[in-house]
């Protein structure tokens, strides 16, 4: 049975305002629904798992902030650890403790030695390339198609002619010669790194990757894919930086790196860092061997700074979430994401939709295809129609998904029992829909 549609009055009334004062009325593009058609739903408050917009809609929330919410929204104690660290005062430009106590945080629970704060997850892998190229006295980057490392003009590139070839502008606004020294490759594939480093490897300053892709759906490095990156950098005096902006914290406790260069007896020279350090609120950081950070101002010739870097309010955030995030939290999160990873298929398959579950601890994505994908190229033959109507069906039924096929679902230690049954009830329907449009 089709649910009454829900009012979305105030919703399209404030995006119509947006669109007047801001370029498509959003923030950040994907918000905008333009993947999946309609109007985007503007939220006025959030609790547990859940999520009110401001016709007064409620909705399961399987975003969570792109992952920042590790413990759900509005947790009372990170909460009440904001609202303290706010009342001291909001920023001073000097050190201050809470930031120190963070970064003991992060560097006891990662193989990084000495990290920097930041504001945002591309602040942390510009600076981080900046400093490579700094400690390396090189200039080439290499890196590899889907992986998104925020806007920086050097990593918004698309695949040259050939696998040993440099990029081109991915974006217009990116001159040539932002792109020039970068070179994209295929995840997941070993014989185009080796090429790669045997055509340039005295030139290669850093090869950057996501831990674990969620920003083409979830994309998991096949087994010794991260070690191979590591052990081929070594070789060639480059530095490897595995950026976790998003599996940081969120993949497990020590993010994706504990789930396969803890393993593997291996580490990256660099990491980067975002979203669930920051407890929801704008932080980021990287980080790495000590001689490396060592290069940075300061203490070294590598310039970076920012004012709100290292923010009282922010740090206070994090550090409550990270010590917050217990065995138990990620126990909790693995379940349900399994739970609801396994639901999703089973759907999809009852109604004969084409399709893989893909997952990598607690993240997990559904891709509108048949066959596993193990790269850009593979992510890329989805139906994108399908999802579409997925995603509406499940919206309607007060569940929201990430509005983009490629993309990863995320849920918190918040999603309770009632939660995970929104979620399984609307699911059903939602394969019916997506199975509509294949026929």
């Amino acid at each position: 049975m089709t649910p009454p549609p829900r009012p979305t009055e105030r919703s399209e009334a404030l995006f119509a305002r947006a669109q007047a004062v801001t370029p498509g009325g959003v923030n950040s593009p994907v918000r905008a629904f333009n993947a999946v058609g309609g109007t985007p739903r503007f939220i006025r408050s959030g609790r547990g798992a859940w999520l009110t917009d401001v016709d007064g809609n409620e909705y399961v929330d399987l975003v969570c902030s792109w992952g920042a919410l590790l413990l759900g929204h509005a947790h009372p104690e990170v909460q009440e650890a904001i609202a303290a660290a706010v009342a001291r005062g909001t920023s001073y430009g000097t050190p201050t403790e809470p930031e120190v106590e963070l970064a003991e945080e992060i560097v006891g629970r990662t193989p990084i030695e000495r990290v920097r704060f930041v504001s945002s997850g591309t602040e942390a892998t510009m600076s981080a390339i900046r400093l490579a190229r700094g400690f390396t006295g090189r200039d080439v980057v290499v890196k590899f198609a889907g992986c998104y490392h925020g806007h920086v003009d050097s990593l918004l590139a698309a695949a040259g002619s050939g696998v040993a070839t440099f990029a081109i502008p991915g974006t217009p606004g990116v001159p040539a010669s932002s792109t020039e020294l970068t070179i994209v490759l295929p995840y997941n594939d070993r014989a185009a790194v080796d090429e790669v480093f045997a055509a340039h490897g005295d030139r290669i300053a850093c090869v950057i990757t996501e831990a674990a892709p969620g920003n083409m759906g979830v994309v998991p490095p096949l087994p010794g894919f991260n070690a191979h990156l590591a052990e081929t950098c070594a070789a060639h005096g480059a530095l490897f930086i595995s950026d976790e902006v998003m599996t940081g914290f969120r993949a497990g406790k020590l993010g994706q790196w504990g789930l396969d260069g803890a393993v593997e007896g291996w580490r990256p020279d660099l990491m980067t860092f975002g979203k669930v350090m920051g407890g929801g609120l704008p932080a980021a950081a990287f980080g790495g061997r000590a001689d490396v950070m060592g290069h940075l101002a300061p203490e070294g010739p590598v310039y970076q700074a920012g004012t709100l870097s290292g923010n009282p309010v922010a740090t206070t955030a994090g550090l409550a979430t990270l010590r917050l995030a217990t065995d138990e939290v990620y126990e909790r999160i693995s379940l349900v994401a399994e739970t609801l990873g396994t639901a999703a298929g089973k759907a999809l398959a009852d109604a004969g939709v084409p399709h893989v579950v893909q997952a990598t601890g607690t993240m997990f994505s559904v891709f509108f295809t048949g066959e596993t994908v193990t790269d850009f190229a593979a992510a890329s033959t989805q139906d994108t129609a399908a999802y579409a109507a997925f995603f509406h069906a499940m919206l309607d039924r007060g569940v929201h998904l990430p509005p983009s096929a490629y993309e990863a679902w995320f849920v918190s230690s918040a999603h309770d029992d009632a939660a995970v049954e929104a979620v399984l009830e609307a699911l059903p329907y939602a394969a019916h829909a997506a199975a509509e449009v294949g026929r």
